[in-house]
């Protein structure tokens, strides 16, 4: 603990310009304090600019401060010096493995806290301070700490690399452009990062674009997926109540149909029972009207049987017995077939509208609102607000193509340019895409010249580009569009069909692109914009600008609208 509490005392009381215990201390008046001689040597140093400023908060004062000796610093400092404490750098100050070490530090190294990118090297505090105080210094361009500065060094020349080869696109040093790329196009560094740099800003304007449309579309699609579970909600707590009124109406009817079916039961059991019971008392008759014939069929007296079989042969008519018919089927067949009958038309409707129903929610599912396209700008104003920067790519240009304007436009030459060897350079046709992908809303203008024809083209990336197949012709497959430019006439090509154009013609051809909404349109730009074709489709990955010009001495360059 007290070795930290010692560590903190030297901190407290050292000079940050000398890094050691504070001599002669005087206190600025930003609040930081310094030893007396190395403030007066650091402000001598700053007398040409007139303005002196605190080597740690960089603070800036005019006129220059009047410097007091702190009284209370000097005593605390004697103090510390009486314990015996010597002030040293923390060691948190020393750069450890994972830190920028300065260069010009000897034995223990300090954190550097700046690099220069002229002198490629890192300075701490007290070494970078020449570059502060020395004019030709100044002007140096001083960046965070790196440890890659070697990267900007040449290994073939061993200069440090300015330049960039944008026909090879390729960092190189002065060497290197008078040297192996001798006749390139070639620009300083600076320069390129400008051009990237737009580009990236192009780019990132286009990704935010993007991200705004998606979540837009996501809202959408949380509102809708809202919607659709409400809709969901209500539509089952309504069909529950209507099951639940057919099912109370079909128990209500189910138990009128017992209750007349009981009714019904009852009326014509008891018709039965008292149809049975004269029955049983007519066989009980019957019976006793038998026994007196039996008797009398045993009377041995002739005229006595003779005198009494009148009285005892003469039967009464049954009234009942011939009128009783026993049925072959069920009483109640018919409520049982009627009940059938409901049912199976129950069960039909309720198919038939279960059917419907779940072609209806079905439909519900798939068929999910999409935001409406906007609209397509009318004038060249409106066109101009979605007008992207656009530069050819060497690496994907014919060999007899000229790149010049910085990779802007586009020649063709009667012999071959010393292009290296890509994939992406096509073979068998004079034609040249972007670098650029084009997603959004792009709009872009070309000039062109010449007698050939000059196709003005927007192309997928998976377009061949070995060989002289149709495969690889702009217009010529299902992967590119084109717009062939005569001087009196265009046509338009796609998937090897050919569309003749009239209208206006014009050198200048404007192209707007809405990647989202499907629509691609070529436009022949003077004083007015004119449509001379439009295509409408899906489009399901980024596509690029191109052109095919197939005649020496034609051009095409991609315009700058801004």
């Amino acid at each position: 603990m007290a070795q930290k509490g010692d560590q903190l005392d030297r901190e407290s009381f050292s000079c940050s310009i000398c890094l050691d215990l504070l001599k002669d201390p005087v206190t600025i008046p930003c609040g930081h304090s310094y030893c007396m001689n190395c403030i007066k040597g650091f402000w001598d140093r700053e007398n040409q600019k007139r303005i002196h400023n605190c080597p740690q908060c960089r603070n800036t004062f005019t006129p220059r401060p009047v410097l007091v000796k702190s009284t209370m610093l000097a005593d605390l400092v004697e103090q510390l010096k009486k314990t015996g404490l010597q002030a040293a750098p923390a060691d948190h100050c020393y750069a450890g493995p994972e830190d920028v070490a300065c260069d010009f530090c000897s034995g223990r190294k300090l954190k550097a806290i700046k690099s220069c990118s002229v002198c490629l090297a890192s300075y701490c505090e007290e070494h970078l301070q020449p570059h502060y105080d020395v004019a030709p210094l100044r002007k140096h361009k001083l960046v965070e700490p790196s440890k890659n500065l070697q990267e900007n060094i040449c290994s073939r020349h061993n200069e440090v690399i300015k330049m960039f080869c944008r026909t090879d696109q390729k960092s190189i040093c002065y060497l290197c452009s008078v040297d192996e790329h001798k006749g390139h196009d070639t620009v300083s560094a600076a320069v390129e990062r400008t051009e990237r740099q737009r580009e990236l800003e192009g780019s990132r304007q286009q990704i935010q674009q993007r991200i705004q449309d998606a979540e837009k579309d996501v809202k959408l699609l949380q509102q809708e997926v809202e919607a659709i579970n409400q809709s969901a909600d209500e539509t089952v707590e309504h069909s529950e109540k209507i099951f639940t009124e057919l099912i109370r109406l079909i128990q209500k009817r189910s138990s009128d149909v017992k209750q007349q079916i009981r009714s019904h039961q009852e009326a014509e059991g008891s018709r039965v029972k008292d149809l049975q019971k004269k029955l049983e008392q007519e066989i009980t008759e019957l019976k006793r009207k038998d026994a007196e014939l039996k008797q009398l069929s045993h009377t041995e007296d002739h005229s006595q049987f003779l005198l009494n079989y009148p009285s005892v042969s003469a039967l009464s008519e049954s009234t009942h017995s011939s009128s009783i018919k026993i049925r072959p089927l069920r009483y109640f067949e018919d409520v049982t077939a009627a009940v059938s009958e409901l049912r199976d038309k129950l069960q039909d409707i309720l198919r038939e509208e279960w059917t419907n129903s779940s072609l209806r929610v079905t439909d519900v599912d798939v068929l999910l609102s999409q935001p409406e396209p906007e609209p397509e700008p009318e004038s060249r104003a409106d066109f101009l607000k979605y007008s992207c920067e656009i530069t050819l790519d060497p690496n994907t240009a014919y060999r007899e193509l000229l790149l010049s304007e910085g990779n802007r436009k586009v020649m063709v030459m009667n012999q071959p340019q010393s292009y290296s060897s890509h994939p992406d350079r096509f073979t068998g046709w004079p034609q040249v895409l972007s670098r650029e992908s084009l997603t959004g809303r792009c709009y872009w203008e070309v000039e062109w010249s010449g007698r050939g024809g000059v196709y003005v083209a927007v192309a997928k990336k998976n377009i061949s580009r070995a060989g002289s197949g149709t495969e690889c012709g702009f217009g010529r497959n299902d992967k590119s569009w084109a717009l062939r430019c005569f001087r009196n006439s265009c046509e338009f090509w796609y998937n090897k069909m050919k569309t003749s154009i009239s209208g206006p013609q014009s050198s200048r051809v404007g192209v707007y692109l809405d990647h989202r909404a499907g629509v691609l349109s070529f436009y022949s730009v003077s004083e007015t914009m004119t449509l001379l074709h439009r295509v409408q489709t899906t489009f399901t990955q980024p596509l690029y600008a191109g052109f095919y010009i197939g005649w020496a001495g034609d051009t095409a360059e991609l315009c700058k609208v801004k």
